[in-house]
């Protein structure tokens, strides 16, 4: 089998990748989770499946093989980390793999909980747990962070049954483990998670001092500021040139049970405010929702970020979540550089990440595949 280290070499002799210390740095540790997926025991193939109706009963399966020692990565943005969990997630010698956003991931698992306890079951979390667990005995995480008090109330006690059920998992983060849902409403209830992270995944930091999506070349120009009348014409312009119809009309999707529209739609090029997006009471289902619905968003007038808009930046936040990695080609007014957009104050950590995304889909090569 190849390694990912073998994989990371080939990457960077065809020119794909640019070698980086700090990421050969941390091959061993992925290495060593491929290595150990090659010799762990075959699973004892998944549980009776079916969704609702065989989420309970399955206690007379045959037990999992033990999970392989999982891998917790963490550093700042732009490092590479969704770049090694690609290369981890090529080299895994298993059937049942899968990556996915932590966000989708969590909103999955809040979809299936609330389905399940309308069956009168009291355990939610272990059905739920165990059908994750037919589907994937590696489960690769990209960007793990918790700011939600019901997922930072079930997430560790999910992860546990996970482990117990055979599950492998890969994760990236830009926070050590010990500041997840830092602040955070009983947050005391969540520090067991920490623990379980520290006992059941190696921690390892990615160091470099190299912002990758910073060294993107930049396409034909996508970010406007300030946000105003001049902003205003030049992303005019590109409407024109980009949404092909005569009268675009408002786009109403539909997501469990509310109803998100963007003002204008026309053949998957999409136009909102940054107040028709972000002032609503919307989160990730509604903002995966819209990402999966356009190929383009145009954004206008995002404002300077604080915490006097605390509620309006953490869903910008999401929003550029779900845009990225859905891939969506963002155009926008802004007031000012996405690095000086949240320049302090209680969220500003959060939101490097952000402008690191925002830097990265700025560049040519940037959008969802043809």
């Amino acid at each position: 089998m190849a390694n990912v280290s073998d994989l990371y070499e080939a990457g960077v002799k065809a020119g794909r990748l640019k070698p980086d210390a700090a990421q050969r740095g941390v091959l061993p540790a992925l290495d060593r989770v491929a290595r150990e997926l090659a010799a762990a025991p075959p699973a004892a193939g998944p549980r009776k499946s079916g969704w609702l109706s065989k989420l309970v009963g399955n206690g007379n399966s045959p037990a999992p093989a033990p999970a392989v020692r999982g891998l917790y990565l963490w550093g700042g943005v732009g490092r590479g980390k969704s770049m090694l969990m690609d290369l981890i997630m090529e080299a895994a010698p298993v059937a049942r793999k899968r990556r996915v956003h932590f966000h989708e991931f969590m909103q999955e698992i809040q979809a299936a909980l609330e389905a399940v306890r309308k069956t009168g079951q009291q355990d939610a979390v272990r059905p739920v747990a165990r059908q994750v667990a037919e589907q994937a005995r590696l489960l690769c995480f990209d960007e793990m962070q918790i700011t939600d008090i019901a997922d930072a109330m079930i997430v560790g006690r999910l992860f546990q049954i996970l482990f117990e059920e055979g599950v492998t998992i890969v994760t990236t983060s830009n926070r050590v483990p010990e500041d997840l849902y830092k602040n955070g409403l009983n947050r005391q209830l969540f520090l067991p998670f920490i623990a379980l992270i520290r006992e059941r995944m190696e921690v390892t930091e990615l160091t470099s001092a190299t912002d990758h999506r910073q060294n993107r070349d930049e396409g034909g120009q996508v970010w406007f500021i300030p946000a105003d009348a001049g902003a205003r014409s030049a992303m005019d312009a590109l409407w024109q040139r980009l949404a092909d119809c005569e009268r675009p009309a408002p786009l109403v999707l539909e997501v469990k049970g509310r109803k998100v529209e963007l003002p204008a739609h026309c053949d998957r090029v999409g136009r909102a405010s940054f107040w028709d997006l972000c002032a609503k009471p919307l989160g990730p289902a509604d903002y995966l929702a819209l990402a999966d619905a356009v190929d383009t968003l145009f954004i206008d007038g995002i404002p300077r970020l604080s915490m006097s808009n605390y509620n309006e930046a953490k869903r910008f936040v999401t929003l550029i979540d779900a845009l990225y990695e859905a891939r969506v080609r963002l155009i926008a007014s802004a007031a000012d550089e996405p690095e000086r957009l949240y320049a302090e104050g209680e969220g500003a950590f959060e939101f490097e990440r952000t402008a690191s995304r925002l830097r990265e889909m700025r560049g040519a090569d940037w959008g969802k595949p043809g």
